[in-house]
C-alpha cells in the first residue's frame, strides 16, 4: 500500500472496476481522498488506471482485490487499510449486480446469489468497518441502492428484494450510529448510461407465459439506459454526501428514480398499476 502524506482522508470503494464505482473512486480522489479502489477481479482495473492517470490522481489511488462474498478478503482488506493508514473515513458499498426474471422463473440458487452479493456482502463489509468508525466517532457509510429499492417492477423481483434489504438495514444503522458521529447514506440512482444492462443475469423459461411482459420490460430498459444521464452525476452526488457534515439519509439521482419515489409516496397503488401497465 502507498504511504498517505499528512491527514488525507481515506475512502474504501467496492465494485470500482466500472460504472458508478469507478467514477466515484476518481471523483473522491479528485476531491482529495486517498482511495482504495476494490474489485472482485483485480485484472479488470485497466480502465480505472487509465482514467486515474488522465485525471492526474494516480498517486491518490490504490487497488485491491475484494469479493464481498468472501469474509477472508473483507477482513484482509479492511485490517490492511486500517493498519497502514489508521483510518477509513468513507466506505462506499457499490459492488453488486442484477438478476432479471419473473419471480416464478428465477432459480432459488440465483435468488440466494443475488442477496449474497447485493445485501449480505454489503452488510458484511459494513459490519467490519463500523467498529473502527464508531471508535473514531467519525465516518460516512454510503450504500448504493436503486430506484428498484423503493418499488418493485416486473422482472426485477430478485434485484428489488436485495435493494429493499439494503434500504431497511441502512435506515436501522443510521439510527444506531448517529450518537457516534457516523453517518449512513443511501444513494438511489435511476437508469444511467453505464452499460450495466449488458451484465445483467437474465432468466426466462422456455415458452414462458410471461414472454410478452419480459420482452416489453427488456425493450423499455434498454431504451432507458441508452438515453440515460451521465453516471458522473451519481459519483458527484456520492462525493457531496461524503463531504457533508449533515448528509441526508437518501439522495435520489435521475428523473426516473424521482418519478418512482413520487409514485410510491403520492399515488394510490391502483394508479401505479395502471401506470406500469402502460409502460410495459
Amino acid at each position: 500500500m502507498k504511504q498517505v502524506t499528512g491527514e488525507r482522508p481515506v475512502a474504501l470503494v467496492t465494485g470500482a472496476s466500472s460504472g458508478f464505482g469507478m467514477l466515484t473512486a476518481i471523483a473522491l480522489a479528485e476531491a482529495g481522498y486517498h482511495v482504495v479502489a476494490t474489485m472482485r477481479a483485480l485484472y479488470k482495473n485497466g480502465e480505472l488506471l487509465e482514467r486515474a492517470a488522465a485525471a492526474g490522481v494516480s498517486e491518490r489511488m490504490e487497488y485491491a482485490e475484494l469479493d464481498v462474498t468472501r469474509p477472508d478478503q473483507i477482513e484482509g482488506v479492511v485490517s490492511g487499510v486500517i493498519a497502514q493508514y489508521g483510518r477509513i473515513d468513507a466506505l462506499v458499498n457499490n459492488a453488486g449486480y442484477a438478476v432479471m426474471g419473473m419471480v416464478e422463473e428465477v432459480p432459488m440458487s440465483d435468488w440466494r446469489a443475488q442477496l449474497e452479493t447485493n445485501f449480505f456482502g454489503t452488510l458484511a463489509l459494513t459490519k467490519t468497518v463500523v467498529p473502527h468508525m464508531r471508535g473514531r466517532r467519525s465516518g460516512t457509510i454510503v450504500n448504493v441502492s436503486s430506484g428498484a429499492g423503493r418499488m418493485g417492477f416486473p422482472n426485477t423481483g430478485a434485484y428489488s428484494a436485495s435493494k429493499f434489504a439494503v434500504e431497511g438495514f441502512s435506515e436501522a444503522l443510521r439510527f444506531e450510529l448517529l450518537p457516534f458521529g457516523v453517518r449512513v447514506v443511501l444513494i438511489e440512482p435511476g437508469t444511467f448510461n453505464t452499460g450495466i444492462a449488458a451484465k445483467h443475469v437474465y432468466h426466462e423459461a422456455e415458452d414462458s407465459p410471461y414472454a410478452p411482459m419480459i420482452r416489453s420490460f427488456r425493450s423499455f430498459n434498454e431504451k432507458a439506459e441508452s438515453k440515460g444521464n451521465d453516471p458522473a452525476i451519481v459519483a458527484r452526488t456520492i462525493v457531496r454526501a461524503v463531504q457533508s457534515r449533515k448528509p441526508r439519509v437518501r439522495y435520489v439521482c435521475g428523473a426516473d428514480a424521482k418519478s418512482i419515489v413520487f409514485m410510491k409516496t403520492m399515488l394510490p397503488w391502483a394508479w401505479i398499476e395502471r401506470v406500469v401497465a402502460k409502460m410495459l
